[in-house]
């Protein structure tokens, strides 16, 4: 169940940060992507075009919109915000949805609840891509 409240939703954030920073990667990862996946969903919040204007982590879980596109920076900001080490973490808009590749692309999240993809199972035509550093300014 998704908090309905923002206090719950940070407290529970911050809960799975912490959690995520006891596991092994693997294990982390699919956290981090099934809790997203409980978030509501709707049709459009977030455009890649738009991207400079992103809202912060703090501010996208007040919000409380979430997108293809949004789900998958909550998951960029929850990875980049962890104490795990990953060599490089990135959003990409496919023809059809928004993903995040780990460790170039070694592990693809925010494809589908319960699983953590290797893009070399499932390769990818990408459209768009961002480095999660250009969002550094936004997490401190």
């Amino acid at each position: 169940m998704w908090p309905a409240h923002f206090e719950h939703r940070l407290r529970d954030w911050n809960l799975l940060r912490d959690r995520c920073d006891g596991n092994e990667l693997d294990q982390a990862l699919l956290d981090i992507n099934d809790w997203w996946f409980r978030a509501p969903m709707v049709n459009r919040y977030l455009h890649w075009d738009d991207w400079q204007k992103w809202p912060d982590p703090w501010q996208l879980l007040a919000d409380d919109y979430y997108c293809d596109v949004a789900r998958a920076l909550g998951i960029l900001y929850t990875i980049r915000m962890s104490n795990s080490v990953y060599t490089s973490v990135c959003l990409v808009q496919t023809e059809s949805e928004t993903l995040v590749l780990i460790d170039s692309g070694k592990y693809i999240v925010n494809w589908c609840p319960g699983q953590v993809l290797n893009i070399h199972s499932n390769p990818i035509a990408i459209k768009k891509q961002l480095d999660s550093r250009v969002f550094d300014n936004k997490i401190g």
